[in-house]
Formats: structure tokens, C-alpha cells, sequence
């Protein structure tokens, strides 16, 4: 940096330098910092942990987590390939993932127990030096459990292998021992390796839905340690619901009652169902309700035929009454430009049959009270009650509210993180390959600005601040991004949810993706996105989810000579059948990117007991040719701009612009 440049930099910002003083009010206290962090932008950059479509999957979630998708395994394979047993490296494994469980199992079968905990000390001692070997002491520092710090400090930077300190290593872990401290001792050392070995987690979209077990994904996200997500269009619906969005609502009970999964609604965040069940019983008490039958294999929990049979009244009842809700949004807003998903009034109750675009369809279920004749689109008395009190439980339960914090705080509908592109679902365009303009409220949007705008529509519905017509709109547009053509989060010409549900005819049931998901595959395409996006570097990606990529018929994941990467595979069981796997992950380490496959994950239990770890298949999509730095990241950059920032304030230390402080 010239003199004279500094010179006028340091007289035009000299509040802002005088500022920073206070943090480093010494020339030395400057200088140590530069030094500190000139020697940071030298260091390999953090492991990145790319996961999306999770659907409430805690279990393979959670293991997923907890092996850094293989990381961790190859951490353990590298460093005692030639001194354990494969078998031994699978129980030490399994110790990392799942430490309190497999200390119970280990204690009720190990009969020397003192030298299992001196021989397992030992390894984990020479793990965690491994995996904090690419962060500063005093990143590792912030990392460690308060009670454990001191002597994990000194067992990660004393060697047992140096004469001099050998007796003085051994006597710790000894010590740890013989003070009965050994089993806490090793879960915080189990905890630490999977904190270290992933140095942030990327959601890219719907964590909701399906499975059982988003709220307590939820959970260990709002406790993780680094992590952001992209709203995907399952996420964005619970936002909905969270809001107070009445049609939001239905769509959300009528899916987990759809999966047989209310562990979520009913444990998780408190959600009372008992007036949706005692209408349903009143309304469909004769009415076997065969098409709303629930997937209950796929539910974490066993139901008896009595409960099944009661599960599929409250699926049909708020079914229906989303087909009305929906309706009535769609006469709210004609600029959605949805009419043909107004279904309900196309039915002859008498005939059993519903005729769409000139085409007569008979019925599968034929049973409609609820409907008014003179307008189906009306909800009854007790409908409008029973949604009501839906309503005021989604708004008054804490639990959501503090998921709903979590997922705008760290959420987002993309963000651009070193030179990669990262959004749930799509960029809305036209078939020749340009950008769609879509309007609302009255302007138009297309690429970056549509991802923009949207996002913060979605605040406004949540947060309802600002002026009231655009809170009403968002309010109403959070579903419109659920199941919208011209939705980034969705992006297909209709959601046939009651075509699938009440017509057998297959022609009906027919989604026509938007063109973003034909034209993503040429190279040119995404550079254009990625340029739309300001996204720069030499080795730039756009990595997508919502779409499962069907490996079981041969499609790859990795699209446009490797410029886009769909990592959805289908985490969520239903899609096993159809993908052929149970989901990819994306590693991105110093060394280049890789995509693991991984396999349908059985059981926590059996991965205890058994040792049995999600069998992954690892893809390596991209090697750099030297080695990432942290110089070579976004967060290299910052540091640089606070190095400049420094170098200033030692200028204006040393030419009299600014005094030095007394105080250190």
C-alpha cells in the first residue's frame, strides 16, 4: 500500500480509525493483531457441509451430522489404518458419533474397563489434534466445554511422544481416570471432533414435512455451532402457518396427517388437533374415507386400524377445506393468475364427477357435505370455527416461534458463500434461456431482484411491519411461493394435489416444470445465473436442491460440466423407491469438493449396537490444483479489509494522527 494513499485514507476515515483504537488503543496491540491475522489467511479453509430436502428426517439428519458425512470415518481410517483392526476403527467410530450411548454399552460389556478408557483417551487425544490442526488455538479455544478446557488445551499441544513430556501426558489422561471424570471427559472430546470436523453447515431448503422430526432438527440446529439455510417452499409454508396464514395452516396438518407423522404438530410445538378430530368424526362419521388412508409406514409411530381409521377423517377434512381456503385466495387475487386450481365448483355432487377443461372425470370419492351448493368455496360454521382455534394454537405456540426466529436469523432465500451459488429450487425463465419478469404488486422482478424481493415479502408476512396492504399481500403471497408457476420456490405449472387425490386419470395429474429445470443443464446458463448473481472465482457453482435426482434411472447429480449440483437424492423415505438412495451430502474441503451417496440409514440403535454407519459412496467432483487457504475465501477477505484497516491505524499511530492509549 503507497504511503500517500494510506496518508489520504487515514485523513478521510480518521473518526472511523479513532474508533477502532478503542479496540486496539497501542501500536503493539495493532500489530499483534495483524500478525494474528496475516497468519489466519494462511491456514486450510474450513470444512463446508452442504445438506438439503431433509423433510424431517432427524435420525439420518442427526447421523448424517455426526460422521460430516464420512469425515470423520476417513479422519479415523487415516490415522490408525496400520495400527487397528477395521472392526476397531468402526467401534471408535461409533464412540465419536454417538459417545453416551456407546459408553453405557461399552461399560455393561468391557471388564477392564480402566485400560479401555487409557487406550481410548489416547485415541481420541491424537483424533481431535487432527481435525483442530487446520484452526488457530484460539478458534479450538472458543470451542472447548468451560469445565475441560484447560486440560484439552494441554493434551492437544503436549505430545506424549516428546521424552520430557511423556510421564507428565500420561499422568492427565491417568488422572482423568482415577478421578472417575473418564466418561465426561470423553463425551466432551466425542463432541469436540464433530464440531471441528465440519466448520459450517449449509441447509439449502425444506428441513419440514413428511418425517417426523423436524422440530427436533429444529432443535440442533438453534444449538449449532455455524450453520445458514435457504428457505426451501415446505419451510416457507411452515412460515405461512406461523404467520397466521389460514390456508398455510391446512396444507401443513394436511401433510403430516397425509404421513401419519404428528409428532411435529402435536409434540413438538403443542398444536391441539382434538377439534379438527371430533368435526372430522361428526362430519365423515359414515364415511370410510379410503383415499385418506395414511402412509403410515413412513410414521415413526404405530397406530392401531381404530386410529388409522379416525387419521383418515381429519385428512379429508382438511383437505377439503384447503381446496376451499385455496379458492378463495385465488378470488382474492386474480394477479396469481390461478383460477384453474378453483376445482370444488366444477363437481356434480349428483353425478359423482368433475369436468375440467371440457372433459368429464368420475370421482373416486364421491362423499362432499361440506360443499354448498350455491358456493363451495364457503367454509361452514363450524369449518370457520374449527380454523380459527387452528389458528390462535400455530400462533400461540413458543416453540414455533422460536424455530420461526431461528429460521430468519440464519435464513435466507440464497446466499452466494466462496464463489458458490446457493438457492433451494429455481430462477424463474423463459424457454429461450433469459430471465422471466414477474410482477407484483404492480412491478416487475426477474433473477437476483425476484430472490430479493421475495425474501422480503416473507419477512413482512412473519413480522407484519410496514404498511398494511403490502402485509396483507405477503400474507397471501407466502402460499402463492408454495404452489405458484412463477414461484422461484416452486416453479411448475400447478400442484395437482386434488387431481391425485379424487381423479384416476393420469393425464390430470401431470406438474410441467418451468423451463430453469431443462435449460440448468448447459454450461452457459448457469454462468448467466451465476453472473446475475455476482458470483466470481475461478471455480464457481450453482447447488440446488427440491427436485430428487432419480440415480436409479441414471440421471447424475452433477449437471453442466459440474457448474450445478442437485444434491437432493431423496433424504425423505417415501422417495427411496424412486431415487434409488436415501440422499447426497456435499463436502467441501481445502482440497476440492465431493459428493457422497449415501444409502437408507436403518437406526440410531443399530448404529450403536452394531456399529452400523450410513454406507456412503464418495464423489470427488472437483480438485483444486493447490490447496484452499483461508486467504482464498469470503471470510479471507474480511480479514484482509481489517489487515488494510490496521495497517491504517499503525499510519495514524506513528504520524501523529491518533495518540496511543495508556490503557491495554
Amino acid at each position: 500500500m503507497k504511503k500517500e494513499v494510506v496518508s489520504k485514507d487515514v485523513i478521510a476515515d480518521l473518526r472511523y480509525l479513532q474508533l477502532l483504537s478503542r479496540n486496539f488503543p497501542t501500536i503493539a496491540a495493532a500489530s499483534t493483531e495483524i500478525i494474528n491475522l496475516e497468519a489466519i489467511l494462511n491456514l486450510p479453509k474450513g470444512t463446508e457441509h452442504f445438506l438439503t430436502d431433509i423433510h424431517g428426517e432427524y435420525q439420518a439428519f442427526s447421523h448424517v451430522l455426526r460422521n460430516g458425512s464420512g469425515a470423520v470415518k476417513r479422519k479415523v481410517n487415516e490415522i490408525f489404518n496400520n495400527s487397528l483392526r477395521e472392526q476397531e476403527r468402526k467401534e471408535l467410530c461409533t464412540l465419536i458419533y454417538y459417545p453416551e450411548e456407546k459408553l453405557e454399552l461399552v461399560k455393561s460389556q468391557e471388564k477392564e474397563i480402566d485400560d479401555w478408557y487409557q487406550i481410548t483417551l489416547n485415541q481420541l487425544v491424537k483424533v481431535c489434534r487432527n481435525v483442530s490442526s487446520k484452526y488457530t488455538r484460539s478458534k479450538v479455544r472458543k470451542s472447548l466445554p468451560q469445565e475441560f478446557s484447560y486440560i484439552i488445551q494441554e493434551l492437544l499441544h503436549e505430545s506424549s511422544v516428546e521424552p520430557n513430556k511423556h510421564a507428565y501426558v500420561d499422568r492427565i489422561i491417568s488422572t482423568i481416570i482415577s478421578t472417575g471424570r473418564a466418561d465426561d471427559f470423553i463425551i466432551a472430546m466425542c463432541n469436540l471432533i464433530q464440531r471441528l470436523t465440519i466448520d459450517s453447515l449449509h441447509i439449502i431448503g425444506d428441513i419440514y414435512d413428511r418425517g417426523p422430526g423436524a422440530h427436533k432438527i429444529m432443535d440442533l440446529l438453534s444449538s449449532y455451532h455455524n450453520f445458514d439455510i435457504q428457505w426451501g417452499n415446505h419451510d416457507v409454508l411452515w412460515i405461512g402457518a406461523a404467520s397466521g396464514n389460514l390456508v398455510c395452516i391446512a396444507n401443513v396438518i394436511r401433510m403430516s396427517l397425509r404421513f401419519g407423522n404428528l409428532a411435529t404438530l402435536e409434540d413438538g410445538y403443542g398444536i391441539n388437533l382434538l377439534p379438527l378430530a371430533t368435526f372430522a368424526m361428526e362430519t365423515y362419521d359414515n364415511d370410510e374415507c379410503e383415499l385418506f388412508i395414511p402412509k403410515t409406514k413412513f410414521s415413526d409411530r404405530k397406530y392401531d386400524e381404530k386410529t388409522i381409521r379416525l387419521i383418515a377423517k381429519m385428512h379429508k377434512a382438511i383437505s377439503i377445506i384447503q381446496y376451499k381456503l385455496e379458492g378463495k385466495t385465488i378470488r382474492r387475487r386474480p394477479e396469481f393468475e390461478m383460477d384453474d386450481r378453483m376445482l370444488l365448483h366444477l363437481i356434480d355432487k349428483p353425478k359423482g364427477t368433475i369436468t375440467i377443461k371440457g372433459k368429464t372425470y368420475p370421482l373416486r370419492d364421491k362423499n362432499f357435505p361440506t360443499l354448498d351448493t350455491h358456493d363451495p368455496y364457503d367454509l361452514s360454521i363450524e369449518e370457520e370455527a374449527l380454523m380459527n382455534r387452528l389458528k390462535q394454537s400455530f400462533e400461540g405456540s413458543e416453540k414455533l416461534k422460536e424455530h420461526m426466529r431461528c429460521l430468519f436469523l440464519h435464513g435466507s432465500m440464497y446466499l452466494v458463500c466462496n464463489s458458490n451459488l446457493l438457492y433451494h429450487a429455481s430462477i424463474p425463465m423463459n424457454s429461450d434461456g433469459t430471465l422471466k419478469t414477474v410482477t407484483i404488486m404492480g412491478k416487475t422482478y426477474k433473477g437476483k431482484n425476484l430472490l430479493d424481493r421475495v425474501d422480503h415479502l416473507i419477512r413482512t408476512a412473519y413480522f407484519k411491519a410496514g404498511i398494511q396492504e403490502e402485509v396483507d399481500f405477503a400474507l397471501d403471497y407466502i402460499w402463492y411461493l408454495w404452489c405458484g408457476k412463477d414461484s422461484p420456490l416452486f416453479d411448475k405449472s400447478k400442484m395437482a394435489t386434488f387431481e391425485r387425490c379424487f381423479i384416476e386419470e393420469q393425464e390430470t395429474h401431470v406438474e410441467q416444470k418451468g423451463a430453469y429445470y431443462t435449460l440448468r443443464n448447459e454450461e452457459r446458463i448457469c454462468d448467466m445465473i451465476l453472473d446475475e448473481f455476482e458470483v466470481e472465482g475461478e471455480h464457481r457453482h450453482i447447488i440446488n436442491g427440491h427436485v430428487p435426482v432419480r440415480s436409479i434411472n441414471g440421471e447424475n447429480p452433477i449437471k453442466a460440466n459440474g457448474k450445478m449440483l442437485v444434491i437432493d437424492g431423496g433424504f425423505s423415505r417415501p422417495y427411496h423407491l424412486e431415487t434409488g438412495i436415501a440422499g447426497y451430502t456435499l463436502v467441501y474441503h481445502s482440497r476440492g469438493f465431493q459428493l457422497v451417496q449415501h444409502e437408507p440409514f436403518e437406526s440410531t440403535a443399530k448404529a450403536i449396537k452394531e456399529g452400523l454407519d450410513i454406507k456412503s459412496t464418495t464423489i470427488v467432483v472437483e480438485l483444486n490444483s493447490h490447496r484452499q487457504m483461508v486467504k482464498d475465501t469470503d471470510k479471507g477477505k474480511e480479514l484482509q479489509q481489517q489487515i488494510t484497516d490496521l495497517m491504517r491505524l499503525l499510519y495514524a499511530y506513528r504520524n501523529g494522527y491518533i495518540k496511543e492509549s495508556e490503557r491495554e
